[in-house]
């Protein structure tokens, strides 16, 4: 079973959808012990950094969205979701984040338009299993002003260039993490989303 974490914010369900669509058992749930139990766990994010930790400290569920971050489960984190797996955020200076990833969320230059908003390409990591059967590069879509920085590139999976270069995929070991939204990126966002449900 794939616990997709239900903490009340953005459309949470597209990411369940996306994955019941391939034949994967997905739950939308609020539960912590259900997202205890279950086999993967998908942490999806919309909105700021700051408004999504807030919502997941509330709804009691940041103990096991970091819990199932780091015992070993595949893990996935999408958009702000990939976000939250540092320790903190520019956008929301002085809120924390699950801290699971190294490295820090920083805005993206204003020299180009923001938010990103549409389809970019991402330059895949050679041996990437998240990007396994991919095209390289690979078109995807993006909505985001901010993207991570100061990260190993030895988790990083994917490269982005929009403004700056930026990790736009990590795979360190089990947790896999995305800026991109791989629910919404069609035929190739479906293909990363099997290879999660086939890891």
């Amino acid at each position: 079973m794939i616990a997709v974490i239900d903490y009340g914010i953005g459309n949470l369900r597209s990411a369940e959808k996306a994955l019941q669509h391939l034949g994967a058992d997905a739950r939308l749930t609020a539960d912590a012990g259900e997202i205890a139990r279950a086999d993967k766990v998908v942490l999806p994010g919309v909105g700021a950094f700051g408004a999504c930790m807030s919502a997941l400290r509330s709804a009691g569920l940041e103990g096991a969205a970091k819990e199932a971050a780091t015992d070993g489960r595949p893990f996935l984190g999408i958009c702000v979701g990939m976000q939250m797996l540092f320790a903190g955020s520019d956008e929301s200076d002085g809120v924390p984040g699950l801290g699971v990833v190294d490295g820090h969320i920083t805005a993206l230059p204003v020299t180009v338009r923001l938010p990103q908003m549409g389809w970019n390409t991402l330059e895949v990591t050679p041996g990437s299993k998240l990007g396994a059967h991919l095209s390289d590069p690979v078109w995807l879509y993006f909505v985001h002003s901010y993207a991570p920085e100061r990260v190993d590139p030895g988790v990083v999976a994917g490269w982005c260039d929009y403004g700056r270069r930026f990790a736009a995929a990590i795979e360190q070991g089990p947790l896999w993490a995305t800026q991109f939204h791989p629910e919404k990126s069609g035929a190739a966002g479906l293909r990363l989303l099997r290879n999660f449900v086939d890891a």
